[in-house]
């Protein structure tokens, strides 16, 4: 079995204008609910072995928030430049190969990527991931190139917003 847990970067700062969007950092509220939604997936005991995260400021800080709430290293978080803009077919190429000795795997990214690639990969049928929301998919493979169009099973769906809704 794969698992795979798709996570938003968490809210930018849209302050100045004269930094590049590859360049914006989190605000203030997107620095608060990274920590709070890695501390979730602890509570579930679904630590990832293994941490891929766009090279962009914002979701590269978003990793490293989780990074530290999971005790995982820093520099173990393995930067893949295509997820930055990426659409569903880019997002399955860095999917596809992945190496099979990881089992689970987090990956850091951007919409609207991230939430098509939730709905083409599972039985998901998501709107929107908002800013810091996780993705939870299940796969009965042993291969992560055999991922493809709906042959995931959406396991776990959260967002920052989620535990005001309990």
């Amino acid at each position: 079995m794969k698992q795979l847990l798709l996570i938003r970067h968490g809210k930018s700062d849209w302050g100045n204008s004269h930094i590049s969007d590859f360049e914006r950092p989190l605000n203030a509220r997107g620095l608060r609910n990274a920590p709070e939604m890695a501390s979730r997936i602890v509570k579930k005991d679904l630590i990832p072995q293994l941490l891929v995260s766009s090279p962009a400021v914002r979701a590269l800080t978003t990793a490293k928030h989780f990074a530290e709430v999971w005790n995982k290293p820093l520099q173990k978080i393995q930067e893949e430049p295509s997820i930055y803009e990426a659409n569903v077919m880019a997002l399955l190429n860095v999917v596809n190969n992945l190496s099979d000795k990881h089992d689970s795997v987090a990956l850091f990214g951007h919409n609207p990527g991230l939430t098509e690639f939730a709905n083409y990969l599972s039985n998901a049928n998501i709107y929107n991931i908002p800013t810091c929301g996780t993705v939870l998919m299940e796969f009965p493979f042993e291969k992560w190139e055999q991922l493809s169009n709906h042959t995931g099973n959406l396991l776990a769906f959260d967002f920052p917003k989620s535990a005001d809704e309990d």
